[in-house]
């Protein structure tokens, strides 16, 4: 699948929230770029031309190879925190909150595995202020995350001596789908979805 066949979640149009159609072309172009080769190794002229645009036509619509980065990470991140959101404050069971919080993130970075290997994997060639603006929604996933655990444990029904600990690592599980998920793997994204929900209820001793 493609980046410019990867949407966020039920988009009529793939980036559909970027405008006008060239700003959407390029940073479709970059977003299969910067996962390709990676950010530092792409260059203004490789984006535009994966746009059929010139690298004069880049400047138009984004000031630099970083802004375009940055566009792509925070669409990227507001979506992953708006999956998460909708599961913690949804109705249920901290158990069945979290099953559906894990089942939709992995299932997000499996269908989308171009897009979030380039939000999740290229944090570190943001900008100061930039990346102290994505850190801020990571921060946000993480307490969306902990918020349903926390729940669990004060529901008893779960055993997790370190809440915040086990966070990171339901994180990191679930965000690590994008880096080895291979579209003609045995698992569809629903698969991998519902086998890491199991795995994750398991580590925070659901049913035990």
């Amino acid at each position: 699948m493609s980046a410019a066949e990867e949407t966020g979640g039920g988009e009529e149009q793939p980036w559909g929230e970027v405008s006008p159609d060239a700003a959407r072309r390029l940073l479709i172009a970059a977003v299969e770029a910067f996962a390709e080769r990676g950010y530092h190794a792409t260059t203004t002229r490789d984006i535009a031309g994966r746009a059929g645009m010139s690298p004069a036509a880049l400047y138009i619509h984004y000031k630099t190879k970083e802004e375009l980065l940055h566009r792509i990470s925070r669409i990227g991140h507001d979506k992953a925190l708006a999956i998460l959101r909708t599961a913690a404050d949804g109705e249920g069971t901290a158990a069945e909150r979290l099953t559906a919080a894990v089942r939709s993130f992995v299932g997000w970075h499996a269908a989308h595995h171009t897009t979030a290997r380039v939000v999740q994997y290229e944090l570190d060639a943001l900008g100061a202020e930039h990346r102290t603006e994505i850190v801020a929604l990571r921060r946000k996933t993480d307490e969306a995350v902990r918020a349903i655990i926390n729940d669990g444990v004060r529901a008893g029904e779960f055993d997790v001596p370190d809440v915040p600990g086990t966070t990171l690592a339901v994180l990191s599980l679930c965000i690590d789908v994008a880096r080895w998920f291979n579209v003609a793997g045995r698992r569809t994204p629903d698969e991998v979805g519902a086998l890491y929900a199991d795995l994750v209820l398991r580590m925070v001793g659901a049913g035990t």
